[in-house]
């Protein structure tokens, strides 16, 4: 199995369970593990026969940036339905990071992995 991954990719949403959280923006970093075959994109050398990173990045920048949730768990959850389900990955670990939601905590959040190696 190969992975394709992005780190560290930082965006803007409303998140949390007290009402002040519910009225601004705070930042979520997701770091995102994908399995994908990588050998017809090698050989091609075409982004068409590739899994697009840059495609991933951008749709979860607009689902998690127009998103209203209480729980990072449902925000994970929904964010590795979409790439699993509109990128066709079939394994995906994902960590969301809630920054700054602790204090003295570098940040907080889960780890999430869903479907299955190959």
């Amino acid at each position: 199995m190969d992975i394709v991954f992005l780190r560290s990719l930082r965006i803007e949403t409303v998140i949390g369970i007290y009402d002040w959280e519910k009225q601004i923006k705070q930042p979520v970093v997701l770091d995102i593990e994908m399995a994908s075959d990588i050998a017809k994109g090698a050989a091609t050398d075409r982004i068409e026969d590739a899994l697009d990173y840059k495609a991933v990045s951008k749709r979860l920048k607009q689902f998690v940036g127009d998103a209203k949730f209480e729980l990072v768990e449902t925000l994970a959850e929904r964010c590795a339905q979409i790439i699993r389900e509109e990128f066709g990955v079939p394994w995906v670990r994902l960590t969301l990071n809630k920054t700054g939601a602790v204090s003295d905590a570098d940040g907080v959040g889960v780890i999430i992995e869903r479907g299955e190696r190959r």
